[in-house]
C-alpha cells in the first residue's frame, strides 16, 4: 500500500501532520526501515517521499475510555471528554453524581490508554501558597511521582506537591520562540521549571524562584536531569527577590494573583525588557482590567509599558479563559 517515508527523527511530527491532514491509514502499524520511518496513508501526500510498503494489521482499540466504561446510561452525558495527562498519570475532573462510579471510570482509562499507569480524580480546586490540590486515587498505581515529556525536555514531578499543567506546553513554546539568545530570564513562579529548563535552551541565565520547597527539590533534580545547568534555583518569596535581578525577560506564570506582583516584575526587568504576564478574563473582556492594573503599577513606579501582544490561551471556566499579555517596560 501507498506509505510516506521519512527520516526517524521527523517520525513523530509527520504522524502528527498525517492525522491532521486526515490521511493516515487506520489499523496499521508504522513501519522501521534503517533510520527511516514508513505511513501508511489512504492517498499521496504533497510534499513528502511516497513509496509502496506492506504493514502489519494492528487492533482495532477503541479512542476513548467513553467507549468501554460502564456507568448508568443516564450518567453518560456527564463523562468528561478530556483529562489532564502528565507523564503516566491520567487526572480526571468528574462531577460529584459520577465519583461512586470512579473506580470503573479509572479502569477504562488504563485499558484504553496502555501508556497511563495510575488515575487521580481532581478532589479540590489548585489552592494554598503552594497551588495544589488534593487527588483521589481512582485505580492503577498508587503513586503521584512521575516523569513527564515535552517540548523535548523531560521534568520529575510529584503531582500532590507541585503545581503543574500539561495545557500550558504550546504556550511554554511560544515564549521559548520569542526568547532570544542569550538572555537573561527571570522565572518568578518557576515550579518545577517547565519553563526555566526550556529557556535555558537559548538564554544565558535563568533565575527560577519558587516558595515551594517541593518545587524547588524536582528543580534541582530537573536542571540535572536536561543538563540546564545555567538555571538558578531560587527558594523563597519573590517579593524579597524582586529588583535584586535585572533580566532581559520575565515570567509572570501565576493567573490567579499576578497582579499583585506587577511591581516587582518591573523591578526586575532591564529598560526595553519584555514581560510575560498571565492572569484571567471574563468571555465579555478578557484584557481590559489587567491593562488598566499593569498601566497603573508602572504609573507609580514611573515607568511606561507598551502591549506588545494579548491573547487567549486556555478555557478555564465557564465563560472565562487564561489570558496572556506580553508587554514593554521602558524606565
Amino acid at each position: 500500500m501507498l506509505a510516506v517515508k521519512v527520516p526517524k527523527r521527523d517520525a513523530e511530527k509527520t504522524r502528527r501532520k498525517l492525522i491532521e491532514l486526515g490521511v493516515l491509514a487506520k489499523g496499521y502499524s508504522p513501519k522501521r526501515e534503517g533510520d527511516f520511518v514508513l505511513f501508511p496513508v489512504i492517498e499521496p501526500v504533497e510534499g513528502f517521499e511516497l513509496v509502496e510498503a506492506e504493514f502489519e494489521r494492528t487492533e482495532m482499540r477503541p479512542h476513548s475510555y467513553r467507549e468501554v466504561v460502564e456507568v448508568p446510561e443516564e450518567l453518560r452525558p456527564l463523562l468528561p471528554s478530556s483529562f489532564d495527562i502528565i507523564g503516566d498519570i491520567a487526572i480526571i475532573e468528574l462531577p460529584e453524581e459520577l465519583m461512586k462510579h470512579g473506580k470503573a471510570i479509572g479502569e477504562a482509562i488504563l485499558k484504553v490508554h496502555r501508556h497511563i499507569k495510575a488515575v487521580f480524580a481532581k478532589g479540590s480546586k489548585v489552592s494554598g501558597e503552594y497551588r495544589v490540590r488534593e487527588l483521589i486515587h481512582l485505580a492503577g498505581e498508587r503513586r503521584t511521582e512521575t516523569l513527564h515529556r515535552e517540548n523535548r525536555i523531560r521534568l520529575k514531578l510529584d503531582v500532590a506537591k507541585v503545581y503543574f499543567s500539561p495545557r500550558l506546553a504550546t504556550e511554554r513554546m511560544r515564549v521559548f520562540e520569542k526568547t532570544l539568545p542569550g538572555e537573561i530570564v527571570f522565572d518568578m513562579f518557576a515550579g518545577v521549571g517547565p519553563y526555566s529548563i526550556l529557556l535555558a535552551k537559548k538564554a544565558k541565565l535563568v533565575f527560577a524562584c519558587d516558595i515551594n520547597p517541593w518545587a524547588i527539590r524536582y528543580l534541582e533534580e530537573n536542571i540535572r536531569l536536561n543538563k540546564a545547568f545555567n538555571v538558578v534555583p531560587i527558594l523563597g518569596d519573590v517579593r524579597k527577590i524582586a529588583g535584586k535581578i535585572e533580566a532581559d525577560r520575565v515570567i509572570m506564570n501565576l493567573p490567579k494573583f499576578a497582579d499583585r506582583f506587577l511591581r516587582e516584575a518591573m523591578l526586575s526587568v532591564k529598560s526595553g525588557g519584555i514581560v510575560h504576564y498571565y492572569g484571567f478574563g471574563p468571555e465579555e473582556d478578557l484584557f481590559s482590567e489587567h491593562e488598566r492594573k499593569i498601566k497603573d503599577a508602572a504609573r507609580e513606579l514611573g515607568f511606561e509599558v507598551e502591549f506588545l501582544d494579548e491573547r487567549r490561551v486556555r478555557p478555564y471556566a465557564p465563560r472565562q479563559f487564561n489570558i496572556a499579555i506580553y508587554f514593554r517596560v521602558l524606565k
